[in-house]
C-alpha cells in the first residue's frame, strides 16, 4: 500500500501528528512525499506578513525538515497558504495544488485529514483530496486515507475519528514518532496535551489495544482500488 505515498496536510506538523509511526515503519525500501498546504503559523499574529510571522513560518519549516529527517522521509514541499484561513481560499486552488504533485509524484496511496476534524483547514485540505482523487479523474491513486490528528481529530465530539486500518508500530516506531514531534517545539504542550510525546504513546496504545497490538497509528480508509482489482 505504501510503495509511493503522497501525504497531503494542512500545516507541517501534521504529517508527524497523523502518520509518522507509518512514516518510521515504512520509509526505509518506500517512497513518501509530503506536502504542506498552509505555513500553520500566522493565525497567532495580528498580521501575516510582519517580521514576528514571517520568521515563525521560517522556523516551523525547519522544524519540519528536522522531523522528517528523524523519520527518514527526504521529500517535503511548503506552500504557505494563510493559516486558519482555507476556508477563504477558493477550494480550486488547493485542488489544484494536489492534483498537481498527484501529476507529478504519480503515487498509489495518499493519505490526508478526515472531514470530521475540528480544525477547519484540516477539513478543507480533506475536500480537495476528495476531488483531486476521484475515481475518472486523470491520476493513479488506488488508497486513500485519512489520518488521525491529535488535537483535532477527537475534537469533533458529535462525529469522531472512526478508523477501520490499523498499522501496527514497534516501541522503536513510536518513540521516533515523538522525537519527531518535539522538533515542533512551539506546538508541543504537557501533559494531558494530546500533542505531547505521553499523548502520542497514549493514543497508539489505545489504538494498539483496538487492533491487538502493543502499539498503533489508525487511519480510515476511504477508497481502495486495489481491494477491486486483486
Amino acid at each position: 500500500m505504501f510503495e509511493k505515498t503522497l501525504i497531503v496536510v494542512a500545516h507541517p506538523d501534521d504529517e508527524v501528528l497523523g502518520c509518522g509511526g507509518t512514516l518510521a515503519k515504512f520509509s526505509t525500501g518506500n517512497n513518501f512525499k509530503v506536502i504542506s498546504i498552509a505555513e500553520g503559523s500566522t493565525c497567532r499574529f495580528n498580521s501575516t506578513h510582519n517580521f514576528e510571522a514571517l520568521r515563525a513560518i521560517e522556523s516551523r519549516k525547519i522544524s519540519a525538515r528536522n522531523a522528517m529527517s528523524i523519520l527518514n522521509v527526504n521529500e517535503i514541499i511548503f506552500h504557505d497558504l494563510p493559516c486558519g484561513q482555507l476556508d477563504t481560499v477558493p477550494i480550486l486552488q488547493i485542488n489544484k495544488i494536489i492534483e498537481q504533485h498527484i501529476s507529478e509524484y504519480l503515487p498509489n496511496t495518499l493519505i490526508t485529514h478526515s472531514l470530521r476534524d475540528a480544525n477547519s483547514d484540516h477539513r478543507r485540505v480533506a475536500e480537495a483530496a476528495l476531488m483531486a482523487t476521484r475515481p475518472g479523474a486523470l491520476n493513479r491513486v488506488s488508497n486513500l486515507l485519512s489520518a488521525e490528528i491529535p488535537s483535532s481529530s477527537e475534537w469533533s465530539f458529535v462525529e469522531t475519528f472512526s478508523p477501520n486500518v490499523f498499522i501496527s508500530l514497534s516501541s522503536s516506531e513510536i518513540n521516533r514518532k515523538c522525537q519527531a514531534l518535539l522538533m515542533y517545539g512551539t506546538e508541543v504542550k504537557d501533559y494531558p496535551f494530546p500533542r505531547s510525546a505521553r499523548g502520542l504513546k497514549a493514543l497508539a496504545e489505545y489504538r494498539g489495544m483496538q487492533s491487538a497490538n502493543e502499539f498503533a497509528e489508525a487511519f480510515t480508509l476511504i477508497r481502495s482500488i486495489d481491494v477491486f482489482n486483486a
